[in-house]
């Protein structure tokens, strides 16, 4: 029993250890290619503008070098009085200007509705519209109708009631569009700053999560957009039929929907430089119910959209199908044995005195989350030191996440006829938000 266990925790920790030095090398070439992608839009945006007169260096535009067009910002909510004002006004303050926003308001039953129609009447300069659902027929069936009947944009941005995005995030996503076979682009979402272990916990995830994606993009093997500040376009919407409602994940099941179309024609691209902020959940059990969620829409996604793993089709990049989506499914398998293999391996370094094993693995962890803090492009330098000294604490945060996966996938597996047969998904719960005070007192209600 003991050899066993050492092996699974060496295999796990091999195969951690291999996918850290994909990632850092993948990320680094990311962040070139990125560089070198906009001092070429720079030098264009410069070459489109020419002097009018040399002796007083006038300028006039030539060309607009950006990809043109009405984007249409679709925001599903259920019960969000709490954030919702705080979300229109980061939209309010972006940059690019041609925008139509839509509430999808999924039958709520506290201010969400009020809130949104006052924010019309205090700010008739946007061209805010809410479309209100009779009853609670999910967040996917919710999104649909807002955008199959009433979103006239070239390209849709969806956001979750409880994000926020960067001035700069829409005009960021639109430049990925002037490849013509980006279908859609993933934002680098972020998690609001928040003080607790939980909330540190959630930061630390998401960084070293959305890293990953940089070198997925690179490779071209990205199948999975999550739902906060996803862009895509309307045509490649309309081609897939919108939102899929009968997983627990719609965002991910349009992602792997578009993807199954072929990803060498409709590539899904991560965008770095799309930034967005998102609230984290506020306790462990609404974490434990989040991650549940999360894993059992992924499954399902995944055993819905199993034909393209291994899939010798020319549509699909070989990196998506013989690596990306098989490493998936296999990374859910790890996830059984990991929290019990490190476990383990604790109490038998302990015993037999030898703790290289577990020192080697903590320091791995370490190094990893400070290189993901110090390469990150958007933090400040206060919140890399902030995350700096956070850092130590990243192996036994990251523990206590894995035992919240392996909750999670016990349930999965005891609800397993679910995966295979999806019933229609039609309510939703918004959870807990830290900003339901300050929202409320701040507009009188």
């Amino acid at each position: 029993m003991p050899l066993l266990t050492f092996w699974l925790f060496a295999g796990v920790s091999i195969l951690y250890i291999m996918h850290f030095g994909l990632y850092l090398v993948g990320a680094n070439f990311y962040d070139v290619w990125q560089q070198r992608r906009k001092a070429v839009r720079a030098v264009r945006r410069r070459v489109d503008f020419e002097p009018e007169c040399a002796a007083t260096a006038t300028w006039t535009r030539r060309a607009a070098p950006e990809v043109p067009g009405l984007v249409s910002i679709v925001v599903a909510a259920h019960n969000e009085e709490a954030v919702i004002v705080r979300t229109l006004d980061s939209i309010g303050r972006s940059l690019y200007r041609s925008f139509e926003v839509i509430v999808a308001d999924d039958a709520s039953t506290d201010l969400t509705g009020r809130l949104v129609r006052d924010y019309q009447v205090r700010h008739p300069g946007m061209n805010l519209r809410i479309v209100r659902m009779h009853h609670n027929v999910g967040k996917g069936a919710a999104l649909n109708a807002a955008l199959r009947r009433h979103a006239r944009g070239q390209f849709v941005m969806t956001l979750d009631a409880d994000s926020i995005i960067a001035p700069d995030a829409i005009s960021n996503a639109l430049a990925y569009f002037e490849d013509p076979y980006v279908a859609g682009v993933a934002a680098n979402v972020k998690i609001l700053e928040e003080t607790t272990a939980l909330g540190i916990l959630q930061r630390f995830e998401h960084m070293i999560g959305y890293r990953s994606k940089k070198l997925y993009s690179l490779m071209n093997c990205e199948f999975v957009v999550g739902g906060v500040a996803s862009t895509y376009r309307m045509r490649v919407l309309r081609k897939v039929g919108f939102y899929d409602t009968d997983t627990l994940t719609e965002d991910i099941g349009l992602s792997e929907k578009v993807t199954s179309l072929g990803n060498r024609r409709f590539r899904l691209v991560y965008g770095s430089d799309v930034v967005a902020k998102t609230e984290g959940v506020m306790t462990l059990r609404a974490l434990a119910k989040q991650r549940y969620r999360w894993k059992y829409g992924s499954l399902q996604n995944l055993i819905k959209y199993r034909g393209m793993i291994f899939n010798p089709s020319r549509r699909y990049t070989r990196t998506l199908t013989y690596y990306r989506m098989p490493m998936a499914l296999l990374s859910e398998f790890t996830l059984l044995i990991s929290p019990l293999a490190w476990t383990y391996a604790v109490y038998w370094s302990l015993v037999t005195r030898t703790p290289a094993l577990v020192l080697g693995a903590y320091l791995t962890i370490t190094a990893y989350t400070l290189m993901t803090i110090w390469l990150d492009e958007n933090l400040s330098s206060r919140e890399q030191i902030r995350l700096t000294v956070y850092a130590p604490t990243a192996y036994f945060l990251f523990y206590i996440m894995d035992l919240v996966q392996l909750t999670a996938a016990v349930r999965c597996i005891v609800r397993s006829r679910g995966l295979f047969r999806r019933p229609a998904v039609n309510t939703w719960k918004s959870p807990q938000r830290a900003g339901s005070t300050t929202a409320v007192v701040a507009h009188g209600t």
